[in-house]
């Protein structure tokens, strides 16, 4: 029972740590100048959606 708790707690750990990094990472790109210059000289802007924003709670 304690070897399944301790996987269970481990993917939980690093769930967690997969969305810090991941919206740290989209946010520094976003701020950045190269995203900045690549955002204005291309028009590109990704509004790629997380699958965080697909959740029950957004029923539209």
């Amino acid at each position: 029972m304690g070897i399944i708790l301790s996987i269970f707690y481990g993917f939980v750990g690093l769930f967690i740590l997969y969305i810090v990094i991941e919206t740290s990472v989209r946010k520094g790109i976003n701020s950045s100048i190269i995203g900045q210059f690549i955002e204005k000289k291309y028009g590109i802007k990704e509004d790629k959606k997380s699958f965080l924003d697909d959740d029950l709670d957004n029923d539209k």
